[in-house]
């Protein structure tokens, strides 16, 4: 989650009065508003501290808009941190959890046995890349499936080491920790760490640690685990597995470059190394696939995902080959594929195949993007834009030929975004990502684009 810092004023002008239109960002106060402040307020005081973005205050959901509690309506860009990819409240997702509430709410499906459990494993079997046999662990939270996935494979693999990339997100618990390298706020006091990780430079064009340029680099960042990492410090044969984001997320929004993939799993095969596809902001059709990974051709053998699977239910869920399963107690929990959870996620892939949300992903990705990059033409600032389907990230700097990060150019743009109504969040060093439902249709992109056009204008403006 970004952790930009909060602020608040008044709107230039005065706000509007009567009854809102039927669609379109509508505000009745200035944001926060004075309700919302209160509800702050008490949040400031009970609540601990933790990676707040801005001072919206939600009090309902439909589709795309958020209504706060002083009655303000906004866009959605950031749909819960890409976990909302149906829209907030869809009818068909609120009727399952409400139809299966009323049944039954919770049978330990790790202990014993249902239905529902099985029929969603088996979906996710068929949804996500490989045609080989899988099985499933269903879990609560993106790092809760990421640290399953790193046990997995030490259990399967009996060697210490996994190797990540720098800039990754991949959790905040411990052994996942071990693994996350995006801000230095996520690991600090809290050495030491779950031993045996390692980093290597993650593959950024835009900012390539090597200084080179694609092509002519000979995608030297893949290269590097075999030519270099591997004949220096870390021991192959005691690696048990590499974990890599398909399209880097809270790291901001970096999608490696063709190619990079294959040449990593190429070398990871030769040493019977296992890959870990975390695909828990990237997945669940996010980038017009199932999964990113698909746009590569690339097998995962252990694929983690969670936010989007559960519809907004608390859901994760780890996809491995069948080989690799456990022995019985080498590993569980109480509330993985409960029957509430279970019900949101088969109703959010009914949903997502009867209005095909992929295709929708990847046509308004496309124009997002084009939007986007328009804005580019007329902003400086704006030193990069990127994405892949409905994930989508522009990139702020001070100068373009030197790349500076624009870190409060960025952090102003969005303070100035939520006081006209659209809710975004950060990513990286000085990006934003822009990650609204996948059921977004072209004029709310429209109307996201001149929100920020504004907010960009007004950015600089105070700088």
């Amino acid at each position: 989650m970004s952790e930009t810092p909060l602020a608040s004023s008044s709107p230039s002008t005065a706000p509007p009065t009567g009854t809102p239109p039927a669609r379109g960002v509508f505000l009745r106060t200035p944001i926060p508003g004075p309700e919302a402040q209160k509800i702050i307020a008490r949040d400031q005081q009970y609540l601990m501290t933790v990676t707040k973005a801005s001072p919206i205050v939600a009090a309902s959901g439909s589709g795309v808009w958020i209504t706060d509690v002083d009655g303000n309506r906004l866009l959605d860009f950031a749909a819960g941190i890409s976990v909302l990819n149906v829209g907030h409240s869809h009818p068909d997702v609120v009727r399952a959890i409400r139809d299966q509430a009323g049944v039954l709410q919770h049978f330990a499906g790790t202990d014993f046995y249902y239905d529902l459990q099985v029929r969603l494993a088996e979906k996710l079997t068929k949804i996500t890349p490989g045609t080989f046999a899988k099985k499933i662990f269903f879990t609560n939270s993106g790092t809760e499936s990421a640290e399953a996935a790193l046990k997995i494979a030490r259990w399967n693999r009996r060697r210490p080491i996994t190797v990540g990339l720098l800039g990754a997100f991949h959790g905040r618990s411990m052994g996942s920790l071990s693994m996350t390298t995006s801000k230095p706020v996520q690991r600090a006091r809290y050495a030491p760490f779950v031993n045996g990780g390692h980093h290597i430079p993650a593959p950024t064009c835009y900012r390539c640690p090597y200084k080179l340029e694609y092509p002519s680099c000979d995608l030297y960042c893949a290269k590097i685990l075999k030519e270099l990492y591997f004949e220096t410090s870390i021991p192959p044969d005691d690696v048990a597995a590499f974990i890599s984001e398909a399209v880097m997320g809270e790291g901001g929004y970096v999608i490696p470059p063709k190619g990079w993939h294959q040449v990593i799993k190429s070398t990871l095969d030769e040493h019977g190394i296992l890959f870990i596809d975390d695909e828990v902001q990237s997945g669940m059709g996010r980038t017009g696939k199932w999964f990113a990974i698909e746009h590569t051709g690339v097998v995962p053998d252990i694929l983690t995902m969670a936010k989007a699977v559960g519809g907004g239910v608390p859901m994760g869920a780890v996809a491995m080959r069948a080989d690799l399963d456990l022995t019985t107690g080498a590993h569980s929990n109480t509330f993985g594929g409960n029957l509430l959870a279970s019900a949101a996620s088969l109703a959010t892939i009914g949903v997502m195949e009867r209005e095909n949300l992929l295709q929708n992903a990847t046509t308004q990705g496309g124009y997002l993007l084009q939007r986007l990059r328009e804005l580019q033409s007329r902003h400086d600032e704006i030193g990069d834009v990127r994405g892949l389907g409905l994930m989508v990230a522009t990139e702020f700097v001070t100068d373009r030929t030197t790349k500076e990060p624009a870190v409060k150019f960025r952090d102003q743009v969005l303070v100035e975004a939520y006081r006209r109504g659209l809710i975004l969040l950060g990513c990286g060093r000085s990006s934003i990502r822009y990650i609204p439902p996948l059921i977004v249709r072209r004029e709310e992109i429209d109307e996201a684009v001149e929100i920020v056009d504004a907010a960009i204008s007004a950015a600089h403006a105070g700088a």
